[in-house]
């Protein structure tokens, strides 16, 4: 993500490396394979922004270009269709070209949409410059934890892998702040700001910054070792093995080399035929579809591409309800934190299942409060809908706990196992599907809210809440652990369920 089981023999010899890893752990290589990963993730810092940014947007984009309530979501959602595309290329670019200068490619993606976006002209323009950018952050979602996972000593691949997952909430929490600072200053999204350009179209604009500081750092990086292995540059592997990973033996470093060798199909290029195993689909690749469908499903999405439009809806005045995306983002900061610091304690599948069960909970109430919401008429006789009560209260706990548990488990575990699941031999094509289909999947649930918000809002959450609860039956049925497994020791036959 073949052996029978995810669980190492006693007399395995890579048992001794990863003993031999955990020694190292005070290693001087330990700051050097921080920063690497650090440098990587950044590229999810830009996922999260560029993904998020336009939530401040969608009021203003919509009085601007006149659009429907159809078009509107197309318009929010056509990113996704880019990050499909970038999601199903990044893997082939990285195989290719190796996983840095993909990186590069990708921040290109990001700076030139943000500009794009920002002086759109008309919503097919805005789309365009949009799916732009969303090719860069498929691109980031498939590169970035495949480098990370390739780069990090297997006793802290939990924690540095996540560090992605904080990138991008990190990320999603720039653009609230930056898109309230701007709204407030300009006096709404649709007031002019700077150069009489109005104020919607800064939020977009200001993403060529760290899209541009994202470019020059990932040039301070070095290739994957995989990678390098995969081209036969042996002796620039060894010398990451030994500076960034952290391998002191000579002995470890030869078998380590040794193993990425006999694990990646040096001779051809993957295909989509290599995830077949006696004609059919292999195991481990459904349960990454799953994985990346179920995740997208419990519309995590909805609550940061719409949530300003979604409070506003209920009575919420603008300002306040981009104070409210602030809070929610900062509670999805603070859930990260928390999945990085159990993740290598406790493994990836127990969490998965309680943030299942934890999710379910909070998107139901949200589901029943928006039940109780009234509607009246206005002094100019228009619909004026509010959560009357505490009802309102109820709304924004559940919204955060959902948000909570959703943080502190599926949201980095999903890309953490994505990124470590897979067998060497069809990592990049692997990875690539099943992020392809997270972002498929984001796409549909994304496009399709506003009009099922507008049928109903208790239907919207009813079916999020019934998808987290099925997302909890496949976990504790076909999700595997891979908490302390070699990527050299993953499975392409039959996998337990059990760490």
């Amino acid at each position: 993500m073949g052996r029978a089981s995810w669980v190492a023999d006693p007399v395995d010899s890579k048992d001794h490396l990863l003993m031999s890893t955990t020694t190292r752990s005070q290693d001087p290589a330990v700051t050097a394979v921080t920063w690497v990963v650090l440098v990587a993730a950044f590229g999810g810092f830009l996922f999260g922004f560029d993904t998020a940014v336009i939530n401040g947007a969608v009021g203003a984009i919509q009085d601007t270009f006149g659009l429907s309530e159809v078009l509107i979501g197309f318009t929010v959602s056509s990113a996704l269709l880019g990050c499909m595309v970038g999601a199903w290329i990044g893997g082939a670019l990285s195989d290719r070209l190796g996983r840095v200068r993909a990186m590069l490619i990708a921040a290109a993606a990001f700076f030139v949409s943000a500009l794009g976006s920002g002086l759109a002209v008309d919503t097919v323009d805005l789309i365009i410059w949009r799916v732009l950018g969303g090719i860069g952050v498929g691109m980031a979602s498939v590169i970035a934890p495949a480098y990370i996972a390739e780069v990090a000593p297997t006793n802290l691949r939990g924690r540095l892998g996540s560090l992605w997952q904080l990138a991008i909430v990190i990320g999603i929490f720039a653009a609230a702040v930056s898109n309230a600072f701007i709204s407030n200053l300009a006096g709404g999204a649709s007031g002019e700001l700077w150069f009489g350009v109005e104020a919607w179209r800064w939020m977009f604009i200001i993403e060529s910054v760290p899209a541009l500081i994202y470019g020059l750092l990932a040039t301070s990086i070095p290739e994957s070792p995989r990678y390098l292995v995969s081209r036969g540059d042996d002796t620039r592997a060894a010398k990451v093995l030994r500076e960034v990973v952290g391998l002191t033996r000579e002995a470890e470093v030869r078998e380590k080399i040794s193993e990425i060798s006999r694990t990646i199909n040096m001779e051809s290029r993957q295909r989509l035929r290599d995830l077949l195993a006696s004609g059919k689909v292999m195991p481990i690749v459904w349960v990454g579809l799953g994985l990346a469908v179920f995740q997208q499903f419990v519309g995590i999405n909805v609550i940061f591409y719409y949530s300003n439009t979604l409070w506003q809806s209920v009575g919420i005045p603008e300002d306040q309800s981009f104070l409210i995306q602030v809070i929610t983002t900062t509670v999805n900061i603070i859930a990260t934190v928390v999945g990085i610091m159990i993740v290598d304690k406790v493994g990836r599948r127990i969490p998965l299942a309680i943030g299942s069960a934890g999710m379910a909970a909070g998107l139901a109430m949200m589901a029943v409060a928006f039940s109780q919401a009234v509607v009246a008429e206005g002094a100019g006789g228009e619909e004026i809908v509010s959560l009357p009560g505490a009802w309102g209260v109820v709304a924004l706990i559940s919204a955060n706990v959902f948000v909570l548990f959703f943080g502190a488990t599926w949201g980095p575990f999903m890309w953490l196992l994505l990124g470590e699941m897979f067998p060497n031999r069809i990592r990049a094509i692997a990875l690539g599907l099943t992020a392809s289909a997270n972002w498929a999947a984001n796409f549909v649930i994304s496009t399709i809210f506003p009009s099922m918000a507008e049928l109903s809002l208790v239907f919207a959450y009813g079916f999020y809440a019934v998808s987290a609860l099925l997302s909890l039956v496949f976990v504790l049925k076909w999700v595997p652990e891979t908490k302390g497994r070699e990527l050299e020791d993953m499975a392409e036959g039959a996998y337990s369920k059990q760490g």
